[in-house]
């Protein structure tokens, strides 16, 4: 018998697909997912090993029969142009958190949702959960309405959720989102290919990269948090556009350099570093991948996938 009974909505995507890979071993999962971004191809051996596999949306949660001890909530989409090409999916974020809240109230299962760090742009890091946010772009405005129907929730039916600010998530499984993918890897997937990774304004933006299996590690560690909580995943240390290509160059054996071009986007995010003493404290999370390391391990995946 398996320890308990999971549902990972976004499954099959890139961070959800990661944590899949963490807890279907010792654990009964079942993964929603509409496919997106995501790929079953990316849990085939989930599947494979007993897995429950549904295609679908976040706001079909509530309809699910089933009895979960766990839900983390995955399923929300995931990158800033998306929402620029399609404002309305603020209100798909909205419908689908609710969907999984009235759940988690309805079985009093706890819920661990995506978050992220770009509810910090424009204000001076190192970025701390207490912050007030300012008004900056669609993506920030539904991933803020997450974590207030959190909070909402947590206050007014005592459901248990945790928020989690994940940074600049890098890692497996990430080159499947394309032009939605990380800078480090759509950066590492042009050199490869001996093409100039191209770079918004001039290289000297800032970044804190988190390889995604501490990610998953942070996410993990927060499904046991009480009440309504806020956490920040990142390592705490943040690297120029500039110094991660020329970390790419080491790695890769390439030269090529990188094409700058004029800053096209509005309330672009210039800095993301992350005060990570909360999560340390509170739920035993330090992220454990250097920079290096993790864009080595990066390097061997891509490079047995060609």
């Amino acid at each position: 018998m398996k320890g308990k009974r999971i549902l990972v909505t976004g499954g099959a995507g890139f961070i959800g697909s990661n944590l899949v890979e963490g807890l279907y071993r010792d654990n009964d999962l079942t993964v929603i997912d509409n496919l997106h971004t995501g790929k079953k191809s990316n849990i085939k051996s989930a599947i494979d090993n007993g897995v429950v596999f549904i295609k679908g949306d976040a706001k079909d949660v509530r309809k699910m029969k089933d009895d979960f001890d766990y839900i983390f909530h995955l399923g929300i989409y995931s990158a800033s142009p998306m929402y620029r090409d399609n404002p309305n999916l603020v209100g798909e974020v909205v419908h689908g958190i609710t969907s999984v809240l009235e759940y988690s109230r309805e079985h009093n299962t706890p819920l661990v949702l995506a978050s992220t760090s770009s509810i910090y742009n424009g204000i001076e890091p190192p970025h701390r959960e207490n912050v007030i946010p300012g008004v900056t772009d669609y993506y920030t405005e539904a991933r803020i309405a997450c974590e207030r129907l959190g909070e909402l929730y947590s206050k007014l039916h005592d459901v248990n959720v945790a928020a989690m600010r994940f940074f600049s998530v890098y890692g497996y499984n990430d080159i499947g989102k394309g032009v939605y993918s990380n800078l480090l890897t759509q950066f590492m997937d042009a050199m490869m290919k001996k093409k100039r990774p191209v770079i918004y304004g001039d290289g000297e933006q800032r970044r804190d990269f988190v390889f995604v299996t501490d990610v998953v590690d942070a996410l993990k560690r927060a499904s046991s948090a009480k009440g309504f909580n806020i956490y920040n995943v990142g390592t705490g240390r943040s690297y120029s556009l500039n110094e991660a290509v020329e970390k790419l160059q080491k790695i890769t054996g390439t030269k090529v350099k990188p094409k700058y071009v004029e800053m096209p986007v509005k309330n672009y995010v210039m800095v993301t570093q992350a005060d990570v003493s909360k999560a340390k404290r509170e739920i035993g999370f330090s992220a454990k991948v250097s920079i290096d390391k993790g864009l080595n391990l990066l390097y061997s995946s891509i490079s047995s996938k060609e």
